[in-house]
């Protein structure tokens, strides 16, 4: 059977899509669903309103600026953390956000150098531009892996707070006392008073605000380059509710960890946006 032209091209444009679209499917990452859990209420309605839930506070990745552009390159130094909340700092230490800061900025294409690499130097390193001492960053900077470093950034965090809080509630004990008081007695109003006296429901929301500084120094001169600072809240809040013995809960929010990680996208994305 002899093909034409046109039918020939047809069915090699057909072959490449079934190709891109198999190059694709190839390169898609692993991933994991609720499906995939073991407890024995998986696929129930509580494992979907509670994986619903927690799909929202999920990471998302950042898609930044001038990506495709190669960064200077830079060390991330662990930042400070301001402020005195004591949850706060149970939670995370100025590690975990300078980690969030590598990862990020890797992203984003900029020449990470690991903190991991420098050994005893971190800490001569931190006192340095801590101080603002140029004297003494120039001769940090003139070791090793270090001499083609451009630049020292810092995210700090520089509030932590607690800004808002609400609950709300019904106790049926006292609406069942008033059915009582109000109502004449008979089956119907004796199963209201019951019914009314089993109910019982709260719910209640904290809101906190988290800001975090971005600093770029110069690794040379301990001169201020560019910083930027930026706020993001979150809401940590549940829900119970008991009617007749029939009782259901549900809490939930943004995590410490996710919040601070958005905070360094934030702070990424300005800089990969505005500096590189």
């Amino acid at each position: 059977m002899r093909l034409t032209t046109q039918t020939a091209t047809r069915i090699g444009m057909l072959m490449l899509t079934l190709g891109l679209a198999h190059q694709s499917l190839a390169q898609k990452p692993p991933s994991w669903g609720s499906e995939s859990s073991p407890t024995p209420n998986a696929g129930g309605s509580v494992s979907r309103d509670v994986n619903s839930a927690a799909d929202r506070g999920m990471n998302k990745e950042v898609e930044y600026t001038n990506a495709n552009k190669v960064g200077p390159r830079l060390v991330v130094l662990p930042g400070e953390i301001k402020s005195n909340n004591s949850t706060f700092l149970q939670k995370f230490s100025s590690n975990n956000i300078a980690d969030f800061g590598e990862l990020e900025l890797s992203k984003a294409n900029f020449q990470v150098l690991e903190r991991a690499d420098l050994g005893p130097v971190l800490n001569e390193m931190q006192l340095a531009y801590g101080a603002g001492d140029p004297d003494a960053a120039r001769k940090q900077m003139s070791k090793g892996k270090l001499k083609t470093t451009k630049w020292i950034v810092k995210f700090d965090i520089l509030k932590a707070e607690e800004v808002a809080q609400e609950k709300k509630g019904f106790n049926g004990g006292v609406a069942k006392n008033l059915i009582g008081i109000f109502g004449n007695y008979s089956k119907a109003t004796s199963a209201a008073q019951e019914v009314t006296g089993s109910v019982d429901t709260a719910s209640g929301a904290k809101v906190w605000i988290i800001g975090m500084r971005y600093k770029i120094i110069d690794a040379v001169t301990t001169d201020i380059v560019a910083q930027n600072y930026t706020e993001e809240k979150m809401e940590v809040g549940a829900t119970g509710t008991k009617v007749a013995g029939v009782s259901s809960e549900a809490a939930g929010g943004v995590s410490l960890d996710t919040l601070v990680q958005r905070l360094i996208q934030k702070s990424v994305w300005d800089i990969d946006a505005k500096h590189k």
